[in-house]
C-alpha cells in the first residue's frame, strides 16, 4: 500500500487532517502525518487525545525547514494577516512577516507534491484595489507566489459546508495545488440537512431570569431563528427592551429606542457635528428631537440611561497613530463635542444571542459567540453542546475535546467543516499522478529488498 506523508500546519482541531486522511485512505492510500504545528496549548491537548503521538512543533516561525521531515502534501488553515505595503514585486505585495510566508518558505524548501490551504471567504476580496475587482491584492499575491514562483498548478474556490450535508452555512476558500495537475473542486450533488439532524434531546435546559423573561413575552415557536441584540434590528431580532431585561420600559420608550438604534447609524449626524462617521454614534437631545417629538423626551432618555439601555457619552473620533512602519487606528471619546445618547449593548452582552431553528440551518459558527447560541429542548432552551458543535462541522462521533467549554468553543469557532475537506482531498487523491505512484511503489519495493 502506497504511503502519503503530510504535515499539518495551524492544525487547530485537526479537521483538515481528518478529511485528508479519510479521502486518501478510502482510495487505497496509507497516510502518515510527519509533523503537526499548533501554538494553543488546549488545541495540542485535543490533538494528542485524538491522534497518535507524533512530531509536534509550536510556533512555525521558529521551525527551520531542515527540521521538517520530507512529505508529499502540506495542509494549512492559515490565519489571514494583512500583507505589508512595502516590498512590492511586479505589482504584488510582499508576504514577509506573515504566516503565509511560512507556508511559502516550506513549499519552496521542501518541494512537496501538493497542498491544501483554507481560509475565510473574506480573503477573496481582502485589500481590493478597485471595488469592482473580483479578487483583492492579498489573494493575488498568494496565487502569484504559488503559481509563478513555486510552479504549482493552483485552483481556488469558495465552498459552503451546507452543500455537504451539514446544517451550517460556512463559506471558506480552499486553495489547492499540485506540481502536475490542476484540480477541479466543483460540487456535483449538493446535500442539504436541517439542524434537527444533529441535535440531542432531553438535556437540561437553562433556568435563568433571562430565559424566564423571554418566555414571558414569546411562545417557543416564535423564538425560532430569533437573534437578541440591541445595535441591529430586523424581523428576526429581539431587543433587550422587548423583554425588559434591564427593567420594564413604556411603549413610548420602546418606540423611541427602535428609532434611535436605526438613526445612530446614519452618516449625516456625524457630518453635523464635524466628526468622522462610525457605524453607530451618540446623538444629542437636539438631534433626537428632529425624528422623535415628545414633550417629555429628555425624561424618557434619562430614564433609559438610568436603567442601562442607553449611555450618555461623548461621540467617538477616529485617531490615527503613525509609527513609521504602520498606521494604528482606533476610536476614543471626543470631549470637544456635545454629549449624546447611545445604545449600550451589542449581541455579546447577553446570555443568549440567538435561538436556532431546528427546522433550518445554523449560521456560521465563530469563536466569539458560539457559546451564546441556544437550541429548543424539553419545552425550554439550552446551550449548544460541544458534541453538537462537533457534528455541525462533521467530526466523527469518536472525536473528543478534553478541555473546558470556553476553550472547546474557541477551537470549534475556528475549525473547518470536515466533509468539505474530504471533497477537496478526494479530488487531490483522484488526480495523484500515476507516474508518481509507480515511482513510490518501486522505491518501497527496493527498500524492502535491501
Amino acid at each position: 500500500m502506497q504511503k502519503i506523508k503530510f504535515i499539518d500546519l495551524f492544525a487547530g482541531l485537526g479537521g483538515i487532517r481528518l478529511g485528508f486522511e479519510k479521502s486518501f485512505q478510502d482510495l487505497g492510500f496509507e497516510t502518515e502525518c510527519v509533523m503537526t504545528s499548533e501554538i494553543k496549548p488546549y488545541a495540542v491537548k485535543t490533538l494528542v487525545k485524538n491522534f497518535d503521538h507524533e512530531y509536534f512543533v509550536g510556533d512555525i516561525f521558529k521551525v527551520k525547514s531542515s527540521q521538517i521531515p520530507n512529505f508529499d502534501f502540506l495542509l494549512g488553515g492559515f490565519p489571514c494577516q494583512p500583507f505589508s505595503a512595502g516590498g512590492k514585486r511586479q505589482g504584488f505585495l510582499d508576504t514577509r512577516g506573515t504566516l503565509f510566508f511560512e507556508i511559502e518558505r516550506i513549499l519552496r524548501d521542501k518541494e512537496p507534491h501538493g497542498f491544501i490551504l483554507e481560509n475565510v471567504e473574506g480573503l477573496v476580496k481582502h485589500d481590493l484595489e478597485n471595488k469592482n475587482d473580483g479578487m483583492g491584492r492579498t489573494l493575488k499575491t498568494i496565487l502569484y507566489k504559488l503559481e509563478k514562483e513555486l510552479n504549482y498548478k493552483v485552483t481556488c474556490k469558495v465552498l459552503d459546508s451546507i452543500e455537504f450535508g451539514l446544517p451550517q452555512s460556512r463559506k471558506r476558500i480552499f486553495i489547492v495545488g499540485t506540481k502536475t495537475n490542476s484540480v477541479n473542486l466543483n460540487v456535483e450533488a449538493p446535500k442539504f440537512k436541517p439542524l434537527s439532524h444533529i441535535l440531542e434531546n432531553g438535556l437540561e435546559t437553562i433556568k435563568s431570569d433571562f430565559v424566564e423573561k423571554l418566555f414571558s413575552k414569546f411562545e417557543m415557536k416564535d423564538l425560532y431563528g430569533k437573534s437578541i441584540k440591541d445595535k441591529r434590528g430586523g424581523a428576526n431580532n429581539i431587543h433587550s427592551w422587548d423583554i425588559g431585561i434591564k427593567g420594564e420600559v413604556s411603549d413610548d420608550q420602546k418606540i423611541l429606542l427602535n428609532k434611535l438604534f436605526k438613526e445612530r447609524r446614519k452618516k449625516h449626524w456625524a457630518d453635523q457635528i464635524g466628526i468622522d462617521w462610525m457605524d453607530g454614534m451618540a446623538l444629542t437631545l437636539k438631534q433626537i428631537a428632529t425624528f422623535h417629538e415628545d414633550k417629555n423626551l429628555k425624561a424618557l432618555l434619562d430614564d433609559l440611561v438610568k436603567k442601562g439601555y442607553l449611555r450618555y457619552e461623548y461621540p467617538k473620533k477616529l485617531v490615527r497613530e503613525n509609527s513609521g512602519t504602520s498606521v494604528k487606528k482606533y476610536r476614543k471619546h471626543d470631549t470637544t463635542k456635545p454629549k449624546g445618547y447611545n445604545i449600550v449593548t451589542g449581541k455579546l452582552s447577553f446570555e443568549i444571542n440567538k435561538i436556532l431553528d431546528p427546522n433550518d440551518i445554523a449560521p456560521t459558527l465563530v469563536a466569539t459567540d458560539v457559546s451564546r447560541l441556544a437550541v429548543p429542548d424539553n419545552n425550554g432552551l439550552r446551550k449548544l453542546t460541544i458534541r453538537e458543535g462537533l457534528r455541525l462541522f462533521g467530526y466523527p462521533e469518536w472525536y473528543e475535546i478534553p478541555v473546558n467549554e470556553s476553550e472547546a468553543f474557541d477551537l470549534l469557532g475556528n475549525t473547518v467543516a470536515v466533509p468539505v475537506v474530504e471533497h477537496v482531498a478526494k479530488r487531490l487523491a483522484l488526480n495523484y499522478p500515476q507516474e508518481l505512484k509507480k515511482e513510490k511503489e518501486e522505491l518501497l519495493l527496493t527498500n524492502s529488498i535491501d
